[in-house]
């Protein structure tokens, strides 16, 4: 194995970014200015399945995380000989980018759960990427990462692995270090910081004040169930499609405006189908919101007067403009943020969506929004130090120790990195 510096100057950075996820995106976004400030002597790469994206994007040299079958003859072949020739060719790949690489990280994201993915997507990228960087004599880190749920027992598998090869890991809530503790990893020395979006600047925005009628940010999602698949999730689709129409009737009916927050690419087809769906005289009160990126989507969050939102990074982002909020979420991480801002009694899964206390949580939301939106003022200038405070954390976890601690060695965070698990 060589040798490494001390400290890491060639860092490389996985995860499914440039495929169209402004969540996802933001948290790259958010990693590469930390990196720039923190390191900025180092040389950065991205390892992702929209290398091309991240290129024109972030303007950072990306590749992609596995080998794609290009040529007819090589597809071919390949098929015929049980795909094992591509499979051959991807970890070669993968070797060649480690040994030059000091540093891998999974900054940010849901990384470690399943959702509509396959074990041999991400989970798989997961655990080769940190075997081949640990192998090769590479640290590896985990930096605010969602975790759980994992419902495919070979997903887990690699993931829970995956993240035991690592050399420091954060969790961006509880759930998520817990989830893992019980998925049989080591997180005794695992700190839990704030998710990597809360970096972002946030834009300077006049909310609107007091006026009789309101516009309302509602975040939709293309949401089929947790594996995205068949029939069960076209019913789930349309049913939560159905569901939101109703309440988005209602908030016409009563003369207020509409604004449609989307997360990602995908999720133009919810926004075709609803605004189908709703009444055609009340159009011009129903306007498509620019979601391009993160910083885009608290623009357009911090101009309404409250959000109700699928995507975890929607809820967020309105929370980061102070933005009362309601959160109709498919996972447990919307609850978990949502009850840390003291909004726990505005939540409601999205397969169980009530209409009726939804229209509700929303009047009350309505009639409490300028006190709800002085306390979330006053959390953001909480997440501000704590912020700080994660800052001092990533700088000495990840660039203030020597490379290849080793094994058996297993030190507290604030003072040297817990020595990685051996893989079960």
């Amino acid at each position: 194995m060589r040798s490494k510096s001390r400290q890491p100057s060639r860092i490389a950075l996985l995860g499914l970014f440039g495929v169209g996820n402004i969540g996802n995106d933001g948290s790259l976004q958010a990693m590469i200015e930390f990196i720039a400030k923190a390191q900025p002597d180092a040389s950065v790469r991205c390892i992702s399945p929209g290398s091309a994206a991240v290129d024109r994007k972030f303007g950072i040299k990306s590749v992609p995380s596995r080998i794609t079958d290009e040529g007819s003859r090589f597809r071919l072949l390949n098929r015929l000989l049980f795909k094992v020739p591509s499979k051959i060719i991807d970890m070669a790949a993968s070797i060649a980018l480690m040994w030059t690489t000091d540093l891998l990280v999974m900054p940010g994201t849901g990384v470690l759960d399943d959702f509509g993915e396959r074990p041999l997507g991400v989970p798989y990228d997961v655990f080769k990427w940190c075997l081949m960087a640990r192998l090769l004599g590479a640290r590896v880190a985990f930096v605010s990462v969602g975790a759980g749920p994992i419902r495919h027992p070979v997903s887990r598998w690699f993931m829970t692995n995956g993240a035991k090869l690592a050399h420091f890991r954060s969790y961006r809530d509880e759930i998520s270090k817990i989830f893992m503790t019980e998925a049989g990893v080591r997180t005794s020395d695992d700190p839990i910081l704030p998710d990597l979006a809360f970096r972002l600047r946030s834009p300077r925005v006049a909310p609107p004040r007091g006026a009789a009628k309101l516009v309302v940010g509602l975040g939709v999602m293309t949401y089929r169930g947790w594996t995205n698949a068949g029939r069960a999730g076209e019913e789930k689709f349309k049913t939560y499609i159905e569901k939101l129409s109703g309440f988005a009737k209602g908030v016409l009916a009563e003369g207020h405006s509409i604004r449609l927050l989307t997360g990602e690419e995908g999720d133009n087809t919810a926004v075709a189908l609803l605004r189908r769906r709703l009444d055609g005289d009340a159009q011009g009160r129903i306007a498509v919101a620019d979601c391009s990126s993160l910083a885009t989507l608290m623009e357009e969050a911090g101009r309404t007067d409250v959000v109700v939102a699928t995507r975890f990074h929607n809820v967020l982002c309105a929370l980061k403009m102070a933005v009362p909020t309601i959160s109709i979420g498919y996972a447990k991480k919307n609850d978990v943020l949502m009850e840390e801002r003291g909004l726990g009694e505005y939540c409601q899964h999205i397969e169980t969506l009530d209409v009726a206390l939804l229209d509700e949580q929303f009047r009350r939301l309505v009639a409490e929004r300028d006190e709800i939106r002085l306390r979330l003022e006053q959390s953001n200038d909480e997440m501000a130090r704590r912020i700080a405070a994660q800052d001092r954390i990533l700088v000495s976890a990840l660039f203030e120790h020597q490379l290849g601690s080793p094994a058996g060695e297993a030190p507290s965070v604030g003072s040297r990195l817990p020595a990685p698990e051996d893989a079960a």
